[in-house]
């Protein structure tokens, strides 16, 4: 990405979030990312990511000390970063959440993706957005798939009780 217009602003069904940007000497443009206390490539991906994130921290009170962006795991001998991850108070995952590009259709692609990574995590929600749709799953033994959908997003609270 090296210009300004490669950003897709597709208008996001996610409440404004203030970000800082900047563009590089090498042209690409670059947010700073407070969970991970860096700055990383502007894509439409990690516009996605950063809204998602600051409406989980000011909407739905998830404590970001609770959140780490793009996780390392293994998975069949084979290195991935989970999008975002959720913890309880005692560091345990409790959620996992995959970002796509808000050009990006959410398929059954998607979630078998989140859901081999969760197979690793073993958490109890698994969330998807592309900024425009978010579905939101909590696992469910009884379903034929394992999981669930739920109506809403659950506030960080509804997130760890049982």
């Amino acid at each position: 990405m090296s210009h300004q217009e490669d950003i897709d602003y597709t208008p996001l069904s996610l409440p404004d979030v203030s970000m800082r940007l900047r563009r590089c000497p090498d042209g690409v443009i670059r947010v700073f990312d407070p969970l991970r206390r860096r700055w990383v490539a502007f894509t439409p991906e990690e516009r996605v990511r950063q809204h998602f994130v600051a409406f989980l921290v000011a909407s739905m009170h998830y404590p970001p000390g609770r959140m780490a962006n793009e996780v390392a795991i293994s998975h069949n001998g084979r290195s991935r970063r989970c999008d975002t991850v959720i913890y309880d108070s005692a560091a345990q995952p409790v959620a996992v959440i995959e970002y796509k590009s808000p050009a990006v259709v959410i398929t059954e692609k998607t979630f078998d993706q989140i859901i081999r990574y969760n197979m690793v995590l073993g958490t109890r929600w698994i969330i998807v957005s592309n900024g425009v749709n978010h579905y939101c799953c909590k696992a469910d033994p009884s379903a034929p798939s394992g999981y669930t959908f739920q109506r809403d997003i659950p506030s960080y609270a509804a997130l760890i009780s049982l």
